[in-house]
């Protein structure tokens, strides 16, 4: 910021004073009343929550004063030795745990963790609790297939591939239907 040197004239008003442009033309002398601050050496506003905040930032818990804290800073005895009795010397080494970051500690979670795959039955996605809901699926199965096939007999359709493969499967269903027939009686 460039400060501005005042002048004074006789009167003992400031003015300042004229002064050349880059392009050779001069700016006409301007007088300054008094108390007058320029915009550029007006300091910055900082609101009272903020000027409130940047006091009590010290880093100290509330009540600490600074001279506690750097009594406390303050070296003890060197080799981090205590003499409980005299002559006699115990050496106290703490370990120090080496601090991990973010990205060692999830590299070790990961570590730890497996992944499989899961196993499917040859079963449908159906939950069996309820043979019910079962045999009604496969007595509607079959019905299905025995339409395909009078279709097919009196010639209104040409099978496609799918339609093969579901009348192969006819003689699973009825063997399935069999089986949960004796399951529930």
């Amino acid at each position: 910021m460039a400060t501005t040197t005042y002048q004074h004239d006789a009167d003992g008003s400031k003015f300042i004073p004229a002064t050349q442009r880059p392009d050779g033309t001069w700016r006409k002398p301007r007088r300054v009343r008094d108390g007058y601050v320029p915009q550029e050496e007006v300091p910055l506003y900082e609101s009272k929550g903020k000027q409130f905040k940047a006091r009590q930032n010290t880093g100290l818990p509330v009540g600490l004063t600074p001279e506690i804290v750097a009594e406390a800073r303050k070296p003890k005895k060197a080799g981090g030795t205590i003499q409980p009795i005299p002559g006699m010397i115990i050496n106290v080494e703490k370990k120090k745990k080496k601090k991990k970051t973010g990205a060692e500690e999830v590299a070790e979670k990961l570590a730890k963790c497996g992944i499989t795959e899961p196993t499917f039955n040859g079963q449908s996605s159906q939950p069996s609790s309820d043979p019910n809901k079962k045999l009604k699926n496969l007595r509607k199965k079959l019905r299905d297939i025995e339409t395909l096939e009078e279709k097919i007999k009196l010639g209104t359709l040409v099978p496609d591939k799918d339609q093969k493969e579901k009348l192969t499967k006819k003689n699973d269903i009825i063997q399935a239907i069999q089986e949960l027939e004796k399951a529930s009686v």
